[in-house]
């Protein structure tokens, strides 16, 4: 895996089982020695992390505090390795620290949710399957301090922190203004686009959210910024963000319309669209694949290109 330094930071590469492949964290040098992120709870991760660590000339005990970017578990995972202080987005408290109650409202949001899209009858338990990543987070972890937009990063001055919601609800990007240097965890890859993906609300009976909206506006902002590097969450290095997403917006869009030309065939459900687009992944990436559908459809409700042509057993079908 091995690692790689900037001016006062220094990536630490570890191995993941998902398809992304491996996960970055950071230790960022400050008046406490920063983790940004904590990879994997796997054996081949905690090795790889603590040989990092000893490249650097480090070991687990010499790290005083640890940000996240977001509550992915693969940003998570060895958490409970750390007796310190964890920063982090106010909706990460529920993913770091096990909670049946939440858990369970998660389940529920997304069997009522999966109905709602048109899922099938024999299908709606896939639900289910989205805690299979779980066992990859922590669970006895709790945020010492919340972290919202504007707030400098605790014992790291000059860094700056970004809500950017959409690839999670709790995502945040930590800027350092005197170089441009951005810590971008998922919110922008620099070889495949970050997937905006569903989660439940914080609060039974809320909205759920827009995430591939909410993704747009937070690519909008960081559009705006003068960065000159962005460190991401996976693979390498982004020094030419700005056009990155300018062909992340346009790939975007691409695919929407293709949905709209669907959609002026025949009316049809978020579910029955999402089977066309992933008809061989869909019963194995259920959660990923609805996100990604579901919010194309909020797209192109949000510029009115479609609306509800009907609702059958409870399942909205939509026209273009």
């Amino acid at each position: 895996m091995g690692i790689k330094t900037y001016d006062k930071i220094i990536k630490i590469t570890v191995p993941t089982p998902f398809p992304i492949g491996d996960v970055n964290t950071y230790l960022v040098k400050g008046d406490r020695l920063t983790l940004i992120d904590a990879g994997i709870n796997t054996p081949e991760a905690r090795v790889a992390f603590q040989l990092g660590l000893a490249e650097a000339g480090y070991k687990v005990s010499d790290i005083e505090q640890v940000i996240l970017t977001h509550h992915h578990p693969d940003h998570i995972g060895l958490l409970d390795d750390f007796d310190v202080d964890i920063y982090g987005h106010t909706y990460c408290g529920n993913w770091i620290s096990y909670n049946e109650s939440f858990l369970n409202w998660r389940r529920e949001f997304f069997i009522d949710l999966f109905r709602v899209f048109g899922v099938p009858k024999e299908m709606i338990q896939l639900a289910n399957n989205l805690d299979n990543t779980l066992k990859f987070g922590c669970e006895k972890s709790v945020l010492t301090g919340e972290l919202k937009e504007g707030d400098e990063l605790p014992a790291l001055p000059g860094w700056r922190v970004l809500e950017t919601p959409g690839h999670a609800q709790s995502h945040l990007v930590f800027y350092r203004e005197k170089d441009g240097f951005l810590l971008a965890g998922d919110h922008v890859l620099k070889t495949v686009s970050s997937n905006p993906l569903l989660e439940p609300p914080s609060a039974r009976g809320a909205e759920r959210s827009k995430p591939l909206l909410q993704y747009n506006n937070s690519l909008w902002k960081v559009k705006n910024m003068d960065i000159q590097q962005a460190l991401t969450g996976h693979g390498n290095d982004i020094k030419s963000i700005h056009s990155l997403i300018e062909r992340r917006f346009v790939r975007q869009h691409e695919r929407a319309m293709h949905i709209l030309s669907m959609l002026k065939e025949k009316p049809m459900t978020i579910f029955e669209v999402c089977t066309k687009l992933f008809p061989e992944v869909y019963k194995k990436e259920t959660g990923l694949t609805l996100s990604e559908t579901a919010g194309q459809f909020d797209y192109l409700l949000e510029r009115g290109d479609i609306q509800v042509e009907s609702i059958k057993n409870g399942a909205i079908y939509y026209r273009g």
